[in-house]
């Protein structure tokens, strides 16, 4: 049984079987990574920002005859932003193959249509069945980054410390945890991360980036209501006072034990003076104290963004897995999966 469904009124039964199902898929799927945990698990499922939306089904078990309470199997998440549909899509790894991940896709993709959106768009992890999944609905692969992974506990922490003090004269590093609220920083904090705007990579922009002071703030705030606690490293440079680089990591309340580095930027007139591997080193000494819980860090990276990647094996990431974004055209999914039944 599909129904549409709402995780911002579900039972606490609910939830605790949509957990049961995503842990069991983790662990077939991706055994290195950490389980999810229920703390702010609603949110996380439901918060948005302005202008975006959520629509999510669910997949159901028949009870057995003993009364014994339904159980998820299947989840679809559709986040309507701008012109795409960004789907996640979950299915137990018992009932797999059965051709629930087709139906509850096709569910996902008529919806879209319907509302008039021209796209969809998945992020899809290289190593496991979504990549045949996905290959064999019509989907098209459209830009490839490479997820890294640093455990804290291999860090040489030493020469990590050499690496956080080697910026060039003229700069300082600030550590804002939660985010810079001061005004004339916020606005220099996107006017930093609008350098990406126009850069043309391929990628889908699955999780665009906020790029002006206004919808930036937006941001911060959504994170901290999804249960997820942002820390931004940043470094000015002093004569201007200008951000000169930055650098993003999330530790999510779902899975504190790993976190999430997001954007690492340095504004073009301030490459080659050791900006991005001093606020990279700071953030993770930063992270030491605060989230003493925390065990690794994951961060994605183009292919051909060579720089960040020898930066990152400084560090002490290692490369671990091919993470695909794939895209398709609504209409053909939709129609494609409506034939089928």
């Amino acid at each position: 049984m599909v129904r549409e469904w709402d995780p911002r009124t579900a039972s606490s039964g609910e939830l605790q079987s949509l957990l049961d199902t995503l842990n069991a898929a983790v662990a077939a799927d991706l055994p290195d990574d950490p389980l999810w945990q229920d703390s702010s698990l609603r949110e996380y499922l439901s918060e948005t920002m302005p202008g975006e939306r959520r629509i999510s089904w669910i997949a159901e078990e028949k009870p057995d005859a003993d009364g014994s309470p339904t159980r998820i199997v299947g989840y679809v998440n559709v986040l309507l932003l701008g012109e795409i549909g960004v789907v996640e899509l979950l299915v137990h790894p018992a009932v797999r193959r059965r051709g629930l991940g087709r139906r509850l896709l096709g569910i996902a993709a008529r919806r879209v249509y319907h509302e008039g959106f021209t796209a969809l768009g998945v992020e899809v992890i290289g190593g496991t069945p979504a990549v045949a999944f996905y290959d064999a609905n019509g989907f098209n692969r459209e830009y490839v980054e490479i997820r890294s992974v640093l455990r804290l506990s291999a860090v040489d922490w030493l020469a990590l410390g050499e690496m956080a003090r080697g910026v060039a004269a003229g700069y300082r590093i600030e550590f804002h945890p939660g985010g810079p609220t001061d005004p004339q920083m916020i606005e220099a904090y996107a006017r930093a991360k609008a350098e990406l705007r126009d850069v043309e990579d391929g990628d889908l922009d699955l999780r665009p980036s906020s790029y002006d002071p206004e919808r930036l703030r937006e941001s911060l705030a959504c994170l901290h209501r999804r249960g997820m606690k942002p820390y931004i490293v940043l470094a000015i440079h002093e004569q201007t006072g200008e951000v000169a680089g930055l650098t993003e990591v999330v530790v999510p309340a779902q899975h504190p034990t790993r976190a999430d580095q997001y954007d690492t930027i340095v504004a073009q007139g301030h490459r080659s003076y050791g900006i991005d591997r001093a606020i990279k080193a700071r953030m993770l000494f930063e992270l030491r104290a605060a989230e003493p819980k925390l065990a690794e860090v994951q961060t994605w990276n183009a292919q051909a963004n060579e720089s960040m990647l020898k930066v990152n094996a400084e560090l002490g990431f290692e490369p671990d897995r091919d993470w695909w974004e794939f895209g398709a055209d609504v209409a053909d999914i939709a129609h494609r999966l409506e034939a089928e039944h």
